[in-house]
């Protein structure tokens, strides 16, 4: 390159929160080979690489902070000659911060400490970090380089003051979770920064799954017209490059390199899904993962998911029939586990529900059957469940839906036992959605599971709208509420009838119980159950 171009790489990782030393491993082993292999000046890495995002209470730990400032020094003393931009916790005698290094010739040469700290939705910041006040400008092949740190860009000063202090190109590591139309509203918080200071931005993100959290990538690079001149893949690891010119009268610009199309909703949060999936079942080092297949499409969808994410081999389904259970959920199920090639077994509850039923008869005795029974039968499979999971060391996935979750319609100890729940954050009418969206690629759930109503089988004609409002009416309720914080009035005000949503509120405020007790799912939208959300169980609100 050039004494007046600069070649950046924009390493999009997938990182292990807590894995300092094999997070440096990755670092130097990019960087030199983008430097090696793509003659790269500058490589720039995601938000607290080294650590991981979110560490959590992890940045307490005084052993934590050893291993930081090990791994750091080790980035120092292997990185290649051009420059490093590493986010890593900076600690000082009292205090963290959520840091940017640009490394140059084996030494740190400039620090960037976030300004803008989040605090809402998944993120606690103030919690760990405290917040730096000066921009940092430094020079990399003689281009002045703005750092700034995720959500600096969200907000107009720090930008305004790189700019100020003469950077002619931004550089933003970010740390950026997935939900639903996230990266058009990046880009577009990107180019309202562009519009006001002028320059072209360069922004790299993380990649993977951590707990509930998936980081999509779609790193990309703006010039300073605003227009989006490379865009990385979303869900992929990956190493991009893009090269900056000064031209005329001192200006610096990006030549145009690949624009990664965007996918379809559908097709990001199925991407979200089994991504997520992959993640968690493999860094917590998982052999594979059972699950219950009713013949239902919750579960159906789930199995899809889990096969696209570990490989057939991986996964083992299992249908467990009552009386109950349908001949149509049988074919079904077995025509699933078929066509996606897994394990499968089918394990009959009956004896264990009679059993059961025997020993209570007589605590029952004079009580007609209830919602008892049916919980019953779902707690019977949870024994089989987690007996094959704890025999055969796969992890139990759960396959329970958000409308399901938020109103309750679920059994505790029962269908909501297991270690993940990949579609947690999806409606039922997304689960549809994203069924006919799988089947697009290649039919493996049949169209009769998506097009019959959907029922839980526990007891004899049981479909769920007897419980529940339509999907199609209950969903846009429980959107708006949990997402949208609408109250009473105004979802009436929307045109729903006051009544049922007052019944559908109800039923949030009485089963956060069951929620807080729920395994961790992938979130994928606005505000889902768990890290975003934080309703008392015990209160006296009245609607």
């Amino acid at each position: 390159m050039s004494e007046s171009s600069l070649r950046i790489a924009l390493a999009q990782l997938d990182l292990l929160v807590g894995d300092v030393q094999g997070n440096a491993a990755r670092v130097i082993e990019c960087a030199r080979a983008a430097h090696r292999v793509h003659q790269a000046d500058l490589v720039a890495f995601p938000e607290l690489a080294l650590s991981g995002y979110p560490p959590e209470d992890l940045l307490f730990h005084r052993g934590f902070r050893r291993q930081i400032e090990s791994g750091l020094e080790e980035v120092c003393r292997q990185a290649p000659s051009p420059c490093v931009i590493v986010g890593y916790p900076e600690y000082t005698r009292s205090t963290i911060y959520n840091s940017a290094a640009l490394i140059a010739d084996g030494a740190v040469a400039a620090i960037h400490r976030k300004a803008a700290l989040p605090n809402y939705k998944v993120f606690d910041e103030k919690r760990y970090f405290h917040a730096g006040a000066q921009p940092t400008v430094a020079e990399c092949k003689g281009f002045r380089v703005g750092l700034l740190v995720c959500e600096d860009i969200w907000e107009p000063e720090p930008a305004q003051l790189a700019r100020a202090d003469r950077a002619e190109l931004l550089v933003v590591i970010n740390a950026s979770p997935y939900e639903r139309n996230k990266q058009r509203e990046r880009e577009s918080v990107v180019r309202a920064r562009v519009a006001d200071i002028g320059l072209p931005i360069v922004y790299v993100n993380l990649v993977g799954g951590q707990d509930e959290l998936v980081f999509d990538g779609n790193s990309f690079v703006m010039d300073a017209e605003g227009e989006v001149v490379m865009r990385a893949p979303a869900f992929e690891e990956g190493t991009y490059f893009v090269d900056f010119q000064r031209r005329g009268r001192g200006t610096v610009a990006p030549i145009p390199g690949k624009v990664t199309a965007e996918l379809s909703d559908e097709a990001t949060v199925y991407s979200a899904l089994v991504l997520g999936v992959r993640d968690y079942v493999n860094k917590h080092g998982f052999p594979g993962v059972v699950m219950g297949l009713s013949g239902g499409v919750d579960s159906a969808l789930t199995l899809a998911i889990a096969v696209d994410a570990l490989g057939a081999d991986r996964v083992h389904a299992v249908m467990m029939p009552s009386r109950y259970t349908s001949s149509i959920s049988l074919e079904d199920a077995a025509q699933e586990a078929r066509l996606l090639g897994v394990k499968y077994s089918e394990l009959s509850i009956e004896g264990m529900f009679e059993a059961t039923l025997g020993t209570l008869k007589e605590e029952f005795a004079g009580r007609p059957p209830d919602a008892t029974e049916e919980n019953i039968q779902s707690r019977c499979r949870m024994l089989l469940l987690m007996g094959i999971s704890n025999k055969t060391g796969r992890m139990l996935l759960t396959t329970g839906n958000k409308s399901e979750m938020a109103v309750g319609y679920a059994t505790l100890y029962g269908d909501m036992a297991g270690g993940f729940a990949p579609i947690k954050d999806c409606s039922k009418m997304l689960v549809y959605r994203l069924a006919a969206y799988r089947n697009s690629l290649g039919r493996v759930i049949p169209q009769r599971v998506i097009d019959r109503p959907p029922s839980a089988e526990l007891r004899h004609e049981q479909k769920d709208s007897d419980s529940l409002p339509p999907y199609e009416v209950l969903d846009p309720i429980l959107e708006a509420f949990i997402e949208e914080d609408l109250s009473v009035d105004e979802l009436e005000a929307r045109g729903f009838d006051r009544a049922t949503v007052g019944r559908v509120l109800d039923l949030v405020k009485r089963n956060e119980y069951k929620r807080r007790q729920a395994p961790p799912g992938v979130r994928v939208s606005r505000r889902a159950f768990g890290r975003d959300w934080r309703y008392p169980i015990t209160n006296g609100y009245r609607r």
